[in-house]
């Protein structure tokens, strides 16, 4: 039981000292999150390209070595 009580105090008190720690974090505005978010999006689809055009060209490549096999 004492287990059981000493588990719930140290519960209570992690979510007071988180609680304290997130009031002093500076979060970003609503404009600063939708910047960055087009950022990632941006980035996320060039290196799809680069990648899906790297697979495809190396699979031509791959596949006349092969003789048309892959």
């Amino acid at each position: 039981m004492k287990n059981i009580k000493n588990f719930f105090n140290f519960v209570i008190k992690f979510i007071q000292e988180s609680y304290i720690e997130l009031k002093k974090v500076s979060w970003l505005s609503k404009k600063e999150v939708i910047s960055s978010t087009i950022v990632v999006i941006i980035l996320i689809t060039i290196v799809a390209l680069y990648v899906g055009i790297i697979d495809f060209l190396l699979s031509k490549i791959v596949s006349l070595f092969l003789g048309g096999r892959v």
